[in-house]
């Protein structure tokens, strides 16, 4: 993947088990956030390919007429400050399902009490604090897809959700990644450089440095290896293979 001269990614290959908890980590402007973009259609690849459940994604998530069922939990919350919670919550059934408004309203009920926030339907996201509105996001993404087969499991893709958090709103937000997950059935990508919500959320870890993958294991081996570029990361020296960016 490439902007012009600048190759952002370098012919990296990631394959997503069913079900598996995927963690992508690495130092700012390596090339973390772009992969979440192309596993959402928000870009194509300049070249090779990028296939969801065995099938090509040849278009843009918005040229498509039936979008593979992947959810994109923002590090902003990216809620519609015009619309209540529950339209929020509820978008996907109130603009494509057949279900009348109260069978809405209860599934949005149940999404938000999954997350702690029984009772707000009704309130505005600017009435809540950012933490509230991040849960509130979470639940958005229990929320299933009316126009997917049942059967189909999602994908739910995380940006940075805990950059800037607390140390106890960072653990409420990583366990409520794993919560959000099971109880959506889905497998996730979660993009961190937070090493609590490495150690909270993943099953298996890639390193990505300078758009390529260095290293890839599952968590045990992630505490343990002696890769190079995983020891610099997980001990934050400035001695080893990764540089700080040009600026």
């Amino acid at each position: 993947m490439q902007w012009g001269e600048n190759r952002v990614l370098d012919a990296v290959n990631l394959s997503l088990r069913q079900g598996e908890q995927l963690v992508v980590v690495g130092p700012s402007g390596s090339g973390k956030s772009t992969i979440l973009r192309l596993l959402a259609g928000l870009l194509l690849p300049s070249r090779g390919a990028v296939m969801l459940h065995g099938e090509q994604q040849r278009y843009l998530r918005l040229d498509q007429h039936h979008p593979p069922d992947v959810r994109l939990v923002f590090q902003n919350p990216a809620l519609l400050g015009s619309l209540t919670v529950e339209q929020n919550v509820g978008f996907l059934l109130h603009r494509f399902s057949r279900l009348s408004a109260a069978e809405i309203r209860e599934q949005v009920r149940r999404a938000l009490e999954a997350v702690g926030l029984g009772g707000i339907e009704d309130r505005m996201p600017g009435e809540l604090s950012g933490g509230m509105q991040k849960r509130v996001s979470f639940a958005r993404a229990l929320i299933q897809d009316p126009s997917q087969p049942a059967d189909r499991m999602p994908l739910l893709l995380f940006d940075e959700p805990t950059a800037g958090l607390d140390p106890v709103a960072c653990t409420r937000i990583e366990d409520l990644i794993v919560r959000t997950t099971d109880l959506a059935g889905a497998s996730s990508v979660v993009v961190s450089h937070v090493h609590s919500t490495i150690e909270r959320t993943a099953e298996r870890v890639v390193l990505l440095y300078d758009g390529r993958f260095r290293w890839q294991g599952d968590l045990e081996s992630y505490r343990r290896t002696d890769n190079p570029y995983v020891v610099q990361f997980r001990s934050g020296s400035l001695q080893g293979p990764i540089q700080p960016a040009e600026t």
